[in-house]
């Protein structure tokens, strides 16, 4: 819990490494002050934290696997209940297992409507005024920075997307200036960066008729909107045509330290 928000911690990014140094596998430095989604953000983290090793191995394996990644495609409102349930529930839990495999492109629109006027455009949301702001903070954050999808989860996992907006921005991000986003949210950028949201869901094709609307690679059809709503792990990991992942399955050995009994 954090300030009344609900929180999904982002460390199984980085399982494997956090069970190693728990076991006693890593020399996990006490002067490691990032969170464990930057771990591997910089040669300064990674050394600090002790897992140069382990970003190196895994900046090699994303290098050769990015060419193979499942693209999947959100298209959303901030405040549908189906689309917060399915980002917080599926989408996000997924991709923190499957990240190295599959990239995820999230557009804050859904079934609202713009209407032109002069050089800007008005919006108008299905769940009202609201959404339409909890829409162009998403659409800012994306835009802003690259830990957005860990912000929006936190949002949309939270009791009110639009009031726990700022502590999520605080929790994940917090040299990024609230005023600088709501900024965005109500200038010139903001409305741009949502009319390119705004094209971009009306380029679907098939056109969409609900949301959440998911496309896989590109495409959309009924049969991978249900497989994705079902279990999006299993139809990723079906879909990937890289080099095999543990992640997805097999005979593995995920870890080669151990907590023994003592």
């Amino acid at each position: 819990m954090y300030g009344g928000l609900i929180l999904f911690a982002p460390t199984l990014l980085f399982l494997g490494v956090w069970l190693n140094f728990q076991c006693g596998g890593l020399a996990f430095s006490s002067s490691c002050s990032y969170p464990p989604a930057k771990w591997c953000s910089s040669l300064d983290s990674a050394l600090k934290c002790g897992v140069i090793k382990e970003c190196l191995a895994s900046n090699f394996t994303r290098s050769h696997q990015k060419a193979d990644n499942v693209q999947v495609g959100f298209y959303y409102e901030s405040l549908c209940p189906a689309c917060r349930s399915f980002l917080s529930l599926m989408l996000f839990p997924t991709w923190l297992m499957l990240n190295d495999i599959m990239t995820v492109t999230l557009v804050p629109f859904g079934n609202a409507q713009e209407k032109p006027d002069g050089q800007k455009y008005i919006f108008e949301c299905q769940h009202g005024e609201q959404e339409c702001l909890g829409n162009m903070i998403e659409t800012c954050l994306l835009n802003m920075t690259d830990m957005a999808f860990l912000i929006i989860f936190c949002m949309e996992s939270s009791s009110d997307v639009i009031t726990g907006a700022k502590q999520c921005v605080e929790l994940y991000k917090p040299e990024l200036d609230w005023n600088t986003v709501m900024n965005c949210v109500k200038g010139d950028l903001g409305n741009q960066l949502m009319h390119q949201n705004a094209l971009n869901t009306r380029a679907l094709d098939p056109p969409h008729e609900y949301v959440p609307w998911v496309t896989i690679n590109g495409v959309h059809t009924e049969e991978l909107q249900d497989k994705a709503m079902t279990s999006l792990f299993t139809l990723v990991c079906s879909m990937y045509k890289g080099p095999h992942t543990p992640a997805c399955g097999g005979n593995y050995r995920l870890y080669k330290s151990y907590c023994h009994k003592e």
